[in-house]
């Protein structure tokens, strides 16, 4: 037989013995045999009428029976999941781009294909390659495997090793990949050169928009379907996040990692990254003609100006040092995010440019003072007082996401719509005001992710309303009650005692440790800081919070405490700084948990009303840091605030009086409450936010003042 490649079979099989422990180490008993499969949504491979008799009904079978059926069949290369008049598995022979049947439209139904026939790349040494490319790499045409001319071998088609027609394959795990012979008597056999998938797509800067079809991590893990939540729970199901292909179990990188990444089929191992060739250059699109310099565009990713200071003015930290901040985006890695000097820039897909701060208590912080630009907002972009009477064509909110149409329900239902309010002029998806919500036009958003937010448009000039006004009588309901516990303890948040304080909740990290403050304002919500978070779309997969105890490091047989997950973050209108988050279960409140009152709307605190501040935060040495840290502090009013801050202090801002013992917060406070008692309850004033230094002598607290945004808080626990 001369240069046969059977005199080849020895080494080959060691090297498959390779390839067997690469791609070897996957976790059966989590596997699952979707992970063969590539899926269509809302498509029907439908055979010719002369082949229906060749596809096989399955009736009342679940998607992974009817998985697992084909996976095993030799002959089966496809099957639709058809879930409406009745729940049915129609298996296949055959793939789409045969003669033998066309892919139509059925919302009713999925189409999946085993991916050793649909990928035009390998994976490994491409021995399961089932695809259809039958010329080698120079151009030959391949001999047909039935046939033992001009080249004469030992092999024998069969639904076992796929010998089908004269189409390339790796019958004997050859490291070059797959094979054929050729139609030339002169050239026996060669290799077809089918990339394999870590090289057929790279990828730029991080990766964020690779979409190739490598399905194993860098050490030969297989990878977890994106629309599985076993053998690890997760955020990311594909339709929450529509714009990051979540696509079966091919790696992606949806939270800006370095490279993309998936969660593994191995349950002790959750995520890792994947090996994926880098592109050697950088394509047009992300050339510097898509930059902007004086505003920004979108969310702002593409903006590098020179503005180096947050809204409030702290210096932001350079992006290639450690310090006072730690943190991943590192400009070697994120080569692509002009990640230069200590600019702000958005390197994570947050709602507009941020920077780490160059204050140790301050993590993150947005450059709101960075003007969206003007072929960015819709030109009518004017509202008269509230705009409950705007009927304008403005259709994208401040972060620049188109609108959801009002009479749908995808990606969110809607609670308001054309039915609920038919005088309220809710067409198409155009920003409207139909609630009379004091922060003006807004409209649900096609992000999956974001409710609702407020439009790009502005309050016509000459027409500002003050969004404060004094209300004198105020009563609340089942809210705001505590057990008068500890008052007599007088040991010395900074300057603080240890106080009751239930509706105080510690947020935690993964790893357990407190980070920050919240209040707990319904038995599914908390309210806390944005500044306590890296941005508006941050994972909080293993975050929790802790409440019912006064220590900050509780023992497991604390009878009162409560750990509950986050499941979502919601950010506030832009200048409010507030943030909420939505707990897994609801709390259960007892003595040690109650939910703190929210104030009347645009009520003002009287100055000299003693309010108290509350947390697990820096204390300075001043008081004991392991146990929940009470201090007391009169309102002080914004104009005499403001004596002190030069004018700084805003509407949606109070203050208290400075302590002459450095009483105030500190890092790990922030996001607390400011709790004013009203009668026999107690009502969340302020929310604390970090300033520039905290427990000053002599320097006035600022909070954000809680009644210009309730509003706000009561529509995010509505829609939700």
């Amino acid at each position: 037989m001369g240069q046969d490649k059977t005199n080849k079979i020895r080494m080959k099989s060691f090297l498959l013995c390779v390839v067997l422990v690469l791609y070897g180490p996957l976790a059966t008993g989590h596997r699952s045999h979707l992970n063969d499969f590539q899926r269509s949504e809302g498509r029907e491979l439908v055979p010719n009428e002369w082949h229906k008799d060749r596809m096989q009904l399955l009736p009342g079978l679940t998607l992974e029976e009817c998985a697992k059926r084909c996976s095993q069949n030799l002959e089966c290369r496809a099957f639709n999941y058809e879930t409406r008049p009745s729940v049915t598995c129609k298996q296949l022979p055959w793939v789409r781009d045969e003669n033998t049947a066309d892919v139509k439209r059925n919302v009713n139904c999925d189409l999946y294909e085993k991916k050793d026939y649909v990928r035009r790349c390998i994976v490994g040494d491409g021995k399961t390659y089932r695809g259809k490319v039958s010329q080698t790499q120079s151009g030959l045409t391949c001999q047909q495997w039935w046939s033992k001319f001009p080249h004469d071998h030992r092999w024998t088609p069969s639904a076992e090793n796929g010998l089908e027609l004269n189409y390339c394959r790796n019958p004997d795990g050859d490291a070059i990949g797959p094979w054929c012979y050729t139609t030339e008597p002169e050239r026996r056999f060669e290799t077809c050169n089918i990339p394999r998938c870590e090289d057929e797509v790279c990828i730029t800067c991080n990766g964020e928009d690779y979409r190739g079809q490598v399905d194993h991590t860098e050490t030969g893990l297989e990878c977890q379907r994106w629309d599985q939540q076993y053998p690890h729970q997760h955020i990311y199901q594909p339709e929450k996040y529509p714009d990051k292909s979540l696509d079966d179990n091919y790696c992606r990188n949806p939270d800006a990692s370095p490279v993309p990444w998936c969660y593994t089929t191995d349950p002790k191992v959750e995520r890792q990254n994947c090996k994926i060739r880098k592109c050697e250059k950088v394509p047009l699109k992300n050339s510097r003609s898509s930059y902007t310099t004086h505003c920004f565009r979108g969310r702002g990713e593409d903006y590098r100006g020179k503005i180096n200071e947050t809204t409030s003015g702290v210096p932001c930290q350079r992006w290639d040092a450690q310090s006072p901040h730690q943190h991943p985006f590192v400009p070697q890695t994120y080569e692509c995010k002009g990640l230069e000097e200590n600019y702000c820039r958005n390197p994570d897909g947050s709602e507009a440019p941020w920077c780490f701060t160059s204050l140790s208590e301050m993590r993150t912080a947005l450059c709101l003072q960075i003007k969206r630009c003007p072929d960015d907002i819709e030109a009518e972009d004017c509202y008269h007082e509230n705009g409950k009477n705007y009927h304008g064509m403005v259709r994208k909110t401040r972060k620049g996401i188109i609108c959801q149409k009002w009479n749908v329900n995808t990606p969110h239902k809607t609670k308001i719509n054309p039915t609920t309010y038919p005088g309220a002029n809710l067409t198409e998806n155009y920003c409207r005001n139909p609630d009379a919500d004091l922060h003006g036009p807004w409209c649900y958003t096609t992000d999956p992710k974001t409710e609702f937010d407020y439009c790009a448009i502005k309050q016509c000039a000459g027409e500002f309303v003050s969004i404060i006004t004094p209300i004198k009588k105020v009563e609340f309901n089942e809210c705001g009650k505590r057990e008068e516990r500890m008052s007599h303890s007088r040991l010395r948040i900074v300057g603080g005692t240890p106080g009751n304080s239930p509706w105080t909740v510690s947020l935690r990290d993964r790893r357990g440790n407190h980070f920050c403050g919240g209040s707990l304002v319904s038995s599914k919500w908390v309210i806390s800081t944005k500044q306590c978070f890296s941005s508006c779309y941050v994972d909080l997969a293993g975050y929790t919070a802790m409440m019912g105890t006064l220590y900050k490091n509780p023992q497991d047989g604390d009878p009162g405490r409560q750990s509950i997950r986050l499941t979502k973050i919601v950010c506030g209108p832009s200048e409010s700084h507030l943030v909420m988050l939505q707990l897994e279960t609801p709390a259960e409140i007892n003595e040690r948990v109650s939910q703190i009152c929210l104030p009347p709307e645009h009520y003002i605190v009287p100055a000299g009303t003693i309010c108290e501040i509350a947390g697990w935060g820096e204390t300075k040495g001043t008081a004991d840091e392991a146990v929940l840290n009470v201090a007391q502090m009169p309102v002080l009013e914004n104009a005499d605030c403001n004596k002190y801050f030069r004018g700084r202090v805003k509407e949606n801002e109070m203050c208290t009086n400075p302590f002459h013992g450095g009483v105030g917060a500190c890092e790990r406070d922030y996001g607390g409450p400011l709790a004013c008692q009203n009668s026999d309850c107690w009502v969340l004033e302020g929310v604390i936010i970090p300033m520039r230094r905290c427990g000053h002598p002599g320097q006035p607290n600022i909070f954000i003042r809680v009644s210009v945004y309730v509003d706000w808080i009561k529509k995010v626990m509505e829609l939700a």
